[in-house]
């Protein structure tokens, strides 16, 4: 006889995995904690109240199960109420990157049907410009955090805390399908226009609770835990700040939102709030390491994991000296963000240092949940060498299951049923993983793979040097060689390119480079253009120098 499930109770509650439960969680736990915006201070109570006067001010404008609201806005306690009240409404969210062209905020905002759009201030130039390609919205919701008055050019149904004002009472919320979409927004590439990734209240949940539980297990460093106080530096609209509002609810710590990012506001709060708890692209952790404001600041004890693009030993090295305990993680827009982890099952405490700051700037090691494959272009594993190279892919319940409207990008991002992140990387017997390369970005040179990220890393570790970027141009005898791009840190003399050469060859004769990587040409600019998220622009930079 095989085994049976109990018969259920006729009452019993079948618990959807709902994003309305992170919130219910979240004020049980910590009713009192609080959530600053600048001068304002909010309880957890006080927000569930907030997120009961937004659904039912959006409700009143129409919007109910699968609407589609889009928010233009910095990082802010109004983000945080609609991160809740958008989808527990079973409507869906769409964060809009307001850092894209416009063309491109224009292509994001027509593509996903947007009814409704809570619009910032800054942004209604940009807004009006658009609106009359917008032929599937209905209501703007207008924020000024100076109180400027919306321009003639726009009809708004109204500023955001009047409307919130006229509403008391609870939302009537109800339980749904927790596979129902939750959240849209668009890849952030340097190529073809944003694609449009999805993830269900289903999905959300678990990549939370999985972080939630991976952070909080760590060692009391690299982690994420009860008294902690949390600070984004990632934007919400960056895959919904790589769900960590979310996680810090269920932790029921203190929230510090910035707003638009400046790198002395962000180091005036961490000093004044306490800030704990980061997470950002290393551009903006090494602007605030080099801010004249940071000299007045204490960032002992304050974690930082940093993402969206790979941490250098140079800026490992530098925050470690400043005391913030600095690691890596590793995810995509296609994964819900995070994937891997450094500082997982990990104690860096133990190594010694050089073998730490290597530890700190690997991509990491599966979270749990999280399949790994380091394959072959057959699809065969490569050996879990450390050295051995192949394209990460991965499996994960959390992950994107096709691309909106595209079907031959959602066929090639799942070949052979396992999610292609096209990262060449490699793997070692304890699972940590290292990317090596973007598979676009790597440079082959007389039949020989050069890794573009690997010769950053070192000219990173430089003290002359501010930033690096490795690009691929043609050549005839070779195919490819590589150029530096390089931005000194501070003003420097015309021979800095031979003495960075000087120091390659040295790291060639240690074994630590083959001779043939050394760049053909370092060449010095003053500034490396970037994606809408930190990322080095490989494309623009191939455009500009090749």
């Amino acid at each position: 006889m095989g085994l049976r499930f109990c018969e259920p109770a006729a009452a019993a509650y079948a618990y959807p995995l709902i994003l309305r439960h992170v919130l219910r969680s979240a004020v049980t736990l910590a009713p009192q904690q609080q959530i600053v915006y600048r001068d304002r201070r909010f309880s957890y109570s006080e927000l569930a109240a907030r997120v009961d006067q937004l659904a039912l001010a959006l409700a009143r404008l129409g919007v109910g199960p699968g609407s589609m609201v889009a928010v233009m806005d910095w990082d802010s306690h109004r983000y945080l109420e609609a991160f809740l009240a958008i989808p527990m409404m079973g409507a869906v969210l769409m964060t809009v990157n307001v850092r894209l062209s416009a063309d491109q905020v224009g292509h994001t905002l027509r593509h996903s049907g947007a009814e409704v759009l809570v619009l910032n201030s800054e942004f209604a130039a940009a807004a009006a410009a658009l609106l009359p390609s917008l032929s599937s919205l209905q209501h703007i919701i207008w924020i000024s955090d100076e109180g400027a008055a919306p321009p003639s050019s726009l009809a708004v149904a109204g500023e955001y805390e009047a409307l919130l004002a006229l509403e008391s009472g609870a939302y009537p919320w109800k339980d749904f399908d927790e596979q129902a979409q939750a959240v849209q927004f668009y890849t952030t590439g340097t190529t073809g226009l944003p694609k449009a990734v999805g993830f269900s209240h289903r999905q959300i949940l678990l990549k939370v609770l999985v972080t939630y539980g991976a952070w909080a297990a760590q060692a009391p460093g690299q982690s994420f835990r009860q008294g902690d106080v949390y600070m984004p530096i990632t934007p919400m609209f960056h895959v919904q700040a790589w769900a960590f509002p979310y996680v810090a609810l269920l932790l029921g710590v203190k929230h510090i939102y910035p707003g638009k990012y400046d790198p002395p506001t962000l180091l005036r709060l961490v000093k004044e709030e306490g800030v704990t708890f980061s997470h950002c692209v290393p551009t903006l952790l090494d602007i605030m390491l080099h801010a004249p404001e940071s000299r007045d600041v204490d960032l002992a004890g304050w974690k930082v994991c940093v993402g969206g693009a790979g941490l250098s030993p140079g800026l490992a090295k530098a925050a470690l000296t400043r005391g913030i305990d600095v690691f890596a993680g590793y995810g995509l827009s296609e994964t819900y963000a995070g994937t891997l982890l450094t500082g997982f099952g990990g104690d860096y405490g133990l190594l010694p240092e050089d073998a730490q700051l290597d530890l700190r700037c690997k991509a990491g090691r599966a979270l749990p949940l999280v399949e790994v494959r380091v394959v072959d272009e057959r699809m065969r594993d490569v050996p879990h060498d450390g050295r051995s190279a192949g394209e990460l892919v991965v499996r994960t319940p959390w992950a994107l299951q096709g691309y909106l409207g595209m079907p031959d990008d959602s066929k090639q991002l799942w070949r052979d049923g396992y999610l292609h992140t096209q990262d060449l990387a490699t793997i070692d017997p304890g699972g940590y993983v290292t990317i090596v390369d973007r598979l676009k970005d790597v440079i082959k040179s007389g039949g020989e793979w050069i890794s573009s990220l690997e010769l950053e890393s070192l000219l990173s570790r430089h003290p002359e040097v501010a930033e690096a970027a490795v690009i691929a141009v043609a050549d005839e005898r070779w195919g490819e060689r590589p150029v530096a791009l390089v931005v000194a840190r501070l003003p420097s003399s015309a021979d800095l390119p031979d003495r960075l050469r000087t120091y390659l060859s040295a790291l060639a004769d240690e074994g630590h480079i083959s001779r043939y990587a050394i760049p053909a040409r370092i060449d010095l600019v003053t500034t490396l253009p970037k994606t809408s998220v930190g990322k080095l622009d490989k494309k623009a930079l191939r455009a500009l120098h090749s």
